[in-house]
């Protein structure tokens, strides 16, 4: 898919012709009507990021983006006024989704929830339009059920990976993260692991390891936690497994916990809502190794990914 200009309006991925929509506000992709409006707003006001360009970057990126959150209940966090002003996160669908966007129900503990799935091109161009920048999913995904399956509950899934976030405190940064990644990577390789490290778009790395669903949530997170707090034990002077945001100065805070059922984390390739559009980013070992390791923008990741 070519891309756009700055500010322009992305093309339809129908195999109809745009035409066939009812109005300029409307987007046909993959046979769904998608309203997109203000394709000029800018989101990103440091580099002068439009909603077009978003809406571009996750149509170009979808085929690396998609097989990694397909069935997995999607958590919104949106930017309605830009990254200069304040985001919240969104889970239950609302009566303003559309029709087309796949959904499926999760039990809390006194109300269930229906949240989408991101398994199309489509709900992504209705996550732009929604300003929802960043796309934060769980460690597992729905089973084979269809939309009208009775709501899941967390307690009962069995996830398919296992995430670390790896969260520079005072002092620290993205070397000492890498450092952890490293250690991290050797432990992970002890039990058969072989971790993929993905450079956050914030300030630190996650690391994820493909699990083969025979462990129930609980028993990731204590496998997590107990990783956590092995690497703790090893180099105290570089990490800490405890959750609470105390004694962090210097250290990378190996958080564990985000393998937790109800927890999500950014997926890889999402956007993030920084000053500037960075992203999620899978990153090479060798990488990770580089002294001149850096987050990467949109703009770097499609180049990279030769799109």
């Amino acid at each position: 898919m070519a891309a756009q200009q700055k500010g322009s309006a992305p093309a339809s991925t129908d195999s109809a012709s745009p035409d066939s929509a009812p109005n300029p506000d409307t987007l046909v992709i993959d046979g769904h009507r998608v309203r997109f409006t203000h394709p000029d707003k800018v989101v990103f006001p440091q580099t002068g990021t439009t909603k077009a360009d978003i809406l571009d970057y996750y149509q170009r990126i979808a085929p690396l983006l998609l097989p990694l959150v397909t069935d997995r209940p999607a958590t919104r966090k949106r930017w309605m006024h830009g990254t200069g002003g304040e985001p919240f996160f969104h889970k239950n669908l609302g009566d303003d989704t559309p029709e087309w966007v796949q959904r499926r129900p999760i039990q809390h503990d006194d109300h269930v929830n229906s949240y989408p799935l991101v398994n199309d091109v489509a709900t992504l161009a209705w996550f732009t339009q929604t300003a929802a920048l960043e796309i934060h999913v769980p460690q597992w995904r729905f089973g084979s059920a269809g939309e009208n399956a009775d709501p899941i509950s967390p307690d009962t899934v069995r996830p398919d990976r296992m995430v670390f976030d790896l969260d520079p405190g005072p002092g620290a940064g993205l070397q000492d993260c890498a450092t952890v990644a490293r250690l991290l990577r050797g432990r992970l390789a002890d039990l058969s692991f072989d971790p993929m490290p993905v450079t956050s778009g914030s300030k630190g790395i996650h690391l994820y390891a493909d699990l083969d669903g025979g462990r129930t949530a609980d028993e990731v997170v204590e496998l997590a936690h107990q990783l956590a707090r092995d690497l703790e034990t090893e180099r105290p002077e570089l990490v800490t497994s405890n959750i609470r945001k105390v004694n962090r100065d210097g250290r990378i805070f190996l958080d564990w916990s985000q393998n937790n059922a109800n927890k999500t984390t950014v997926s890889p390739y999402s956007l993030r809502g920084r000053a500037r559009p960075m992203v999620a980013a899978p990153r090479s070992w060798d990488e990770i190794d580089d002294p001149g390791l850096e987050q990467l923008d949109y703009l770097e990741v499609l180049r990279r990914a030769g799109l």
